[in-house]
């Protein structure tokens, strides 16, 4: 109300003046509206990349495991091998001290001893074979995680600038918003090709 040259104002009409007077400029308002679209995309991307993280984490830990069980099981293999090659030395000794008309069952056994020996360490070789390979897989896993980990804290990076870009309405921080946001999907990229 206006009377006798006094004007006063109501709680709304203070923010159209401000409005008009340009303290929410239409570029103010895109800035917000782009940062806001970009984070919300990036935050989802973020989101995916850190599941994929985890699931890489896991596989790793499981081929490990699966390595390290077919490393035990060749062990075990090299046990009998070794056990074989032991039985094999104590019937040459016995072949060699024994009376000739006894000499050809203690040959005998050391060619049971040698074939049984040579079949054991096929099976030995086998599942050294394998755990190599499953070390290998659990190796590329733990490489394939690094890379999601890295893309996902760049991006997180990139958010946080976008709020840092919105309190202090800097258009560099914008930039290196939209610069981070790009380094972290390129990480991103590499992870998804095993780079």
């Amino acid at each position: 109300m206006s009377g006798h040259g006094f004007h006063v104002h109501g709680p709304h009409d203070h923010e159209l003046e401000h409005a008009q007077k340009g303290g929410h400029s239409s570029e103010d308002g895109s800035m917000v509206s782009q940062i806001a679209m970009f984070t919300a995309i990036i935050a989802t991307v973020g989101a995916l990349f850190g599941y994929m993280g985890g699931a890489t984490q896991a596989n790793a830990g499981l081929y490990k495991n699966n390595a390290a069980i077919k490393k035990t099981e060749a062990s075990n293999q090299w046990n009998f091998y070794q056990s074989k090659s032991t039985k094999q030395s104590l019937a040459e000794l016995a072949h060699d001290l024994a009376p000739d008309d006894k000499k050809a069952a203690y040959q005998a056994k050391v060619q049971r001893y040698d074939k049984e020996k040579g079949e054991i360490k096929l099976v030995a070789d086998k599942l050294e074979a394998e755990a190599t390979a499953w070390d290998k897989q659990s190796d590329e896993q733990m490489h394939q995680h690094h890379r999601w980990a890295q893309s996902t804290t760049v991006l997180q990076v990139s958010i946080a600038l976008a709020a840092i870009a919105l309190l202090t309405k800097r258009k560099w921080l914008e930039y290196a918003m939209f610069g981070a946001g790009g380094v972290g999907l390129l990480v991103g990229i590499l992870a998804i090709l095993h780079i």
